[in-house]
This record gives structure tokens, C-alpha cells and sequence, in this order.
């Protein structure tokens, strides 16, 4: 209690006081008062409009390439792949967790890298990768936090009957749609926990960003560029992903979802 009270909750609420305050111009000195300064440029300015508006569509991004992986991985797993490669798989999917996360962006920087591996493995067919940018970030982001989800979408399967499916096939159902009118509704609780954070994680990650995301900003980089500069700016500009996870934490409790876990 005294963790999430004092140290998480507490330096929260000094984020947002911080984000009412300004900076003298010529001085950089941090001024404490009241102004909602801050706010209304980060309401007015363009630039810090595209850069919230690209991060969240980064977030979203990552989360459904997420889901989507973890989909046919999960039924593999709980349903069709035998015990001995089922434990094999559970260990590729969590032992990435075990690696540091500057060792896992740094190796996806090398893949993406101009002549780097995944340059040489296209070019024989007369490609090239995508190199630096929004799809590098995507593509980095989805491998640090698909365990995330992946789990809680094959611990859903596991738990689904066997003679559902059966029935299913038992009344001429193909295999994808027996997944898609039966599994899916009952695997829509995993997918909002999983996406709980891979969202999250993703609208909160800026270092992977300055490693493969070339020129894209997001909401990180622009903290990180003025937390020197311009404090009180960045401590407004850092409420943006909380009240984004709040909210989505909100429309994730309305859906019903989480009482199911």
C-alpha cells in the first residue's frame, strides 16, 4: 500500500501539479503556479497533436498484430500441438522475458539496419527492408510485449471444452469458423487483458523509438527532448498516455470483459 500510494499514485499527482507550472523564458528556471499554458499547446500546436494521434495509432498497431499472432499460436498450442511441443513453444515465448531490453531492441536495430540481415535475406528477390521508421517501431514493439499476450490467449484455450469444437464440426462447421463463432467470443477476455499491456506498453515506450524508429516521434521522445528544456511541457505532454490507458482501462471495464477473468 505504501508503494502504490506514496510512490506510484504519489509521484503521479506531482506530474500533474508540475504540468501547471511554467518556465521562465530566458532563465529556464521552473516557475510554480497556476497556468494552463502547457495544456493549450499541446492542444493547439500541430506537431504535438500528429505525434499523440501517431502514438496511439502505433499502440493500437502493435496490439492487433499482437492478437493476431497470438490467435493461431494459442490454438496450436492448446489444441493441436503435442505436450512435448507445446513445452517447447511456451519456452520461445517467455524466455525473450528473460533477455535485457536494450540486448532485444539493439538486435532488432541490427535486422533493420541498411545492409543489416534482413536486407541480405531480401535482396536476392530484388527487395529491401523497410529500414528505419514507423514499421521497424511496430514490428520491435509487437516482439517485446507479445508474450504478454500470447499467454493469456492460449491459458484461455486450454480452458475451452474439447466437445465444444467437436459439436461445432459435429453440425458441419469448417475450422476457422469454428473459431471464429465459437472461440473468439469466448477468448474476448484474454485478448482485452493481453491488450491491456501491449497498449500500454507500447504507448509508454519511447527508447525502442530513438533505436528503430528513425525520424518517427512519439509521445516519448517529446518528454525525453524536454524534460531539460521545458519541465512543466513535458510533464503535461506525459499526462496524455495516462489519461489515454485510464480511459482505456474504462471502456475495457464497461465491456464486461474483466469480471470474466
Amino acid at each position: 500500500m505504501a508503494w502504490l500510494g506514496v510512490l506510484y499514485i504519489g509521484s503521479l499527482v506531482l506530474l500533474f501539479i508540475t504540468a501547471f507550472w511554467s518556465t521562465d523564458p530566458f532563465t529556464s528556471k521552473v516557475i510554480p503556479g497556476f497556468t494552463l499554458e502547457n495544456f493549450r499547446e499541446i492542444l493547439t500546436v500541430p506537431a504535438y497533436q500528429q505525434t499523440a494521434l501517431r502514438t496511439v495509432g502505433i499502440a493500437l498497431a502493435v496490439t492487433a498484430l499482437c492478437a493476431l499472432l497470438a490467435l493461431p499460436l494459442g490454438l496450436y498450442m492448446a489444441k493441436i500441438a503435442s505436450p512435448r511441443m507445446r513445452a517447447v513453444l511456451a519456452i520461445g515465448i517467455t524466455l525473450p522475458l528473460w533477455a535485457g531490453y536494450l540486448v532485444k531492441v539493439f538486435s532488432w536495430r541490427i535486422t533493420f539496419m541498411t545492409g543489416g540481415p534482413l536486407d541480405w535475406l531480401l535482396t536476392p528477390l530484388g527487395l529491401n527492408g523497410p529500414g528505419y521508421g514507423t514499421a521497424a517501431l511496430v514490428v520491435t514493439l509487437s516482439y517485446l510485449w507479445f508474450p504478454y499476450m500470447a499467454v493469456p490467449v492460449y491459458a484461455a484455450f486450454r480452458q475451452i471444452p474439447d466437445n465444444l469444437f467437436d459439436a461445432s464440426a459435429d453440425l458441419g462447421a469448417k475450422g476457422w469458423t469454428t473459431v471464429r463463432t465459437v472461440a473468439l467470443p469466448l477468448l474476448k477476455p484474454a485478448f482485452i487483458a493481453g491488450s491491456i499491456f501491449t497498449f500500454s506498453l507500447s504507448l509508454g515506450d519511447y527508447i525502442a523509438a530513438q533505436f528503430v524508429g528513425g525520424t518517427t516521434q512519439v509521445i516519448g521522445t517529446v518528454i525525453a527532448s524536454n524534460i531539460n528544456l521545458n519541465p512543466p511541457l513535458a510533464a503535461a505532454f506525459a499526462t496524455v498516455p495516462v489519461v489515454v490507458v485510464v480511459a482505456y482501462l474504462f471502456l475495457a471495464r464497461k465491456s464486461g470483459a474483466l469480471q470474466q477473468l
